[in-house]
């Protein structure tokens, strides 16, 4: 899970394999895998660190290497 902040300042754990893409007009715009869209207050690069983050823990957790 990933942390990001809605535009309403209201803080969200989103499940980072669900994202499809992540892009800045001018907000930045996480896109989920079954179309959803949703605005938040952190940009790309947080974004995409915390996606990373993410998978690293994943990894860990699995007994991969990371």
């Amino acid at each position: 899970m990933i942390l990001v902040t809605k535009l309403d300042g209201t803080p969200m754990f989103l499940n980072g394999d669900w994202i499809q893409s992540v892009e800045t007009t001018p907000d930045t715009v996480i896109t989920l895998m079954n179309g959803f869209k949703l605005m938040v207050k952190n940009s790309v690069e947080e974004v995409v660190q915390a996606y990373k983050q993410h998978k690293r823990e994943t990894l860990l957790i699995n007994g991969e290497n990371a």
